[in-house]
């Protein structure tokens, strides 16, 4: 989320920073009044931020890749609708990240009683304590400042989740302090409450005891909470939303029919349908620039296509479905490679070749669920799925050029000799001039400014490495590495 120094809100107060509160801030509740404040749900809330965006046109869901034609329309109605919802899919398909950019639709500052536990508005404050400041400073009630970003809750469902987790328990100290168990005042409150006026997550919901499903009933339908023998109503504000994988996969729990009754909508997610969408999710998400290796499209395509095959693989238990994660490990493991060479022979300006792929089979064969027919064959299935993803972008990026200056460079028994481990002024020094690399490159999305040893031998060796998948050359593999041929 990009998070400006200073900018201007839409009711005329200055923003000084990030976390801090509008300037001026109003610190009462006659001044908050006289500001012209007005109070909201928080579902209104963001039904109303979420409409303003759609008519202006601004993105809703920033770093969101290719949900905006199937998912987000369906997100979109129901959070309109004002409806808590499930977002179901398999893993690394971006669920808890879409739900995190909900909170984007709040507004970005919002006001509460000073100190309280779950974030009463002070218009209409809830909790015995705020009820009680309340009714005792009146118009001079102290008001405090939240971020949208502190109203967000979220909780992984595990076996061992309690009520008191969620919803709240009786606090011990409290009662040791001298309060009596019936004062409501002795309550520990949960994560769900904490997060009123807000937005709530549960991820993996199925994975939560149905026991401890049942607390989340009241929140969903009543909206308010029960905590043990309390007389205590606490109504709620808060939009819950929760993720799932299907229970077919699963088959850990369920989402008992209560509680699934009571969400407004269920969402199904899914993996990038377009190549173009997996290739703008690796760029996104990939952190290469922390390794400071350069990653070519050209190979940023060849991990694009791999990912997709190796979801649509029959050897792959497609039940469990392929990460994200998975090719975003690729890209950040082959950059590595390229470091790793550079920090070993000098190179100046680490860029990955194709000689940097195959570790990526060795590394990421444990974030695959294979058939139990394939078991012992993982390591060939994907070296094999590999393969064919680098023939696929060869032919869709150098499968119409003329590579007729390179082939010619294979007279009778000549042989270039690569690998993970060979610089890239070595490799160019073993091909030789080739005329046409610079028109290789500019088909390979290598412009202006990638003129760089590296970027040529990547160039030359992916090149290479298509003339052999096409059966133009030879590859031999050796413990030093590998060697071409004709």
């Amino acid at each position: 989320m990009t998070r400006p120094c200073c900018r201007i809100t839409g009711r005329g107060r200055r923003l000084d920073s990030v976390h801090k509160s509008p300037t001026p801030a109003p610190s009462t509740l006659r001044e908050l009044r006289e500001s012209g404040h007005r109070y909201r749900t928080v579902k209104a809330e963001i039904r109303e931020n979420l409409l303003a965006r759609l008519r202006a046109g601004e993105p809703r869901f920033p770093g969101i890749v290719g949900f905006d034609e199937t998912v987000l329309p369906h997100l979109e109605r129901a959070l309109i609708a004002g409806h808590d919802l499930v977002l179901l899919g398999e893993r690394g398909q971006g669920k808890t990240r879409l739900i995190r950019t909900i909170t984007g639709l709040l507004d970005e500052w919002s006001p509460v009683v000073k100190g309280c536990e779950i974030n009463d508005h002070p218009y209409a404050p809830v909790c015995v304590r705020c009820r009680r400041l309340a009714a005792a400073h009146g118009d001079d009630l102290p008001v405090a400042w939240k971020h949208r970003e502190d109203r967000y809750g979220e909780k992984l469902a595990t076996p061992d989740t309690s009520v008191g987790d969620l919803i709240g328990d009786v606090d011990p100290i409290k009662i040791a302090e001298g309060r009596t168990l019936g004062d409501p005042e002795t309550v520990h409150y949960g994560l769900v409450p904490r997060t009123n006026r807000g937005v709530f997550s549960v991820n993996e919901l199925p994975d939560l005891a149905e026991r401890i499903q049942v607390a989340l009933l009241n929140v969903l339908e009543e909206r308010d909470i029960q905590v043990r023998g309390y007389n205590l109503r606490l109504p709620l504000d808060v939009l819950l939303v929760a993720s799932a994988n299907p229970e077919d996969y699963t088959n850990r729990g369920r989402i008992i029919t209560p509680l699934k009754d009571r969400f407004g909508a269920e969402i199904r997610t899914h993996y990038p349908q377009a190549i173009e969408d997996e290739l703008v999710l690796i760029r996104q998400e990939a952190d290469l620039d922390a390794l400071g290796a350069d990653l070519p499209d050209h190979l940023v395509e060849v991990i694009a296509r791999f990912t997709r095959l190796v979801r649509e693989s029959t050897a792959v238990d497609s039940r469990s479905g392929v990460s994200a994660r998975f090719s975003i490990a690729a890209a950040e493991t082959a950059a590595a490679s390229a470091v790793r060479r550079a920090a070993l022979t000098g190179e100046e300006r680490p860029v990955t070749r194709v000689c940097d792929l195959p570790g990526v089979v060795h590394t990421l064969r444990g974030k695959v669920e294979f058939e139990v027919s394939e078991e012992g064959r993982e390591v060939e299935v994907l070296s094999h799925l590999l393969r064919r993803a680098t023939a696929e972008t060869f032919r869709g990026t150098l499968g119409g050029a003329d590579l007729t200056p390179l082939l010619n460079r294979f007279g009778e028994g000549a042989r270039v000799e690569s690998g993970d481990l060979v610089p890239a002024p070595e490799l160019l020094r073993r091909i030789g001039r080739v005329e046409g690399l610079s028109k290789m490159m500019t088909r390979l999305g290598m412009g202006e400014g990638d003129e760089s040893p590296g970027h040529a031998a990547a160039a030359l060796e992916f090149a290479l490495e298509g003339l052999y998948l096409m059966r133009r050359l030879s590859k031999d593999e050796t413990d030093g590495g590998t060697v071409y041929r004709t």
